[in-house]
């Protein structure tokens, strides 16, 4: 049985990308947090891991590894982590 497509990044609640299809990571960097799918979100522990690190240092947006972008007006950090998945919460 295939498994869905998850559009959801599972560290911060961005939607609007895949991040993995069929199981399987894409490998696409999300925007928001920065993640590359299957790096820092292929288990619980390593989601927590890395939401903890990126919230505690200002959960800052990326575009890209290094680059860095302006949030979205009206952004809700805590609006946003409503839309992860409840088994990587």
């Amino acid at each position: 049985m295939e498994e869905e497509t998850e559009t959801v990044c599972r560290i911060c609640g961005f939607d609007g990308q895949v991040v993995w299809e069929g199981g399987w990571p894409t490998e696409c960097l999300c925007p928001c947090c920065g993640n590359e799918s299957d790096i820092g979100d292929s288990s619980v522990t390593g989601v927590r891991i890395y939401r903890g690190y990126w919230v505690a240092n200002g959960a800052p947006w990326h575009d890209g590894l290094e680059e860095r972008r302006q949030r979205a007006d009206g952004w809700d950090l805590l609006q946003q982590m409503t839309n992860i998945p409840p088994q990587w919460r």
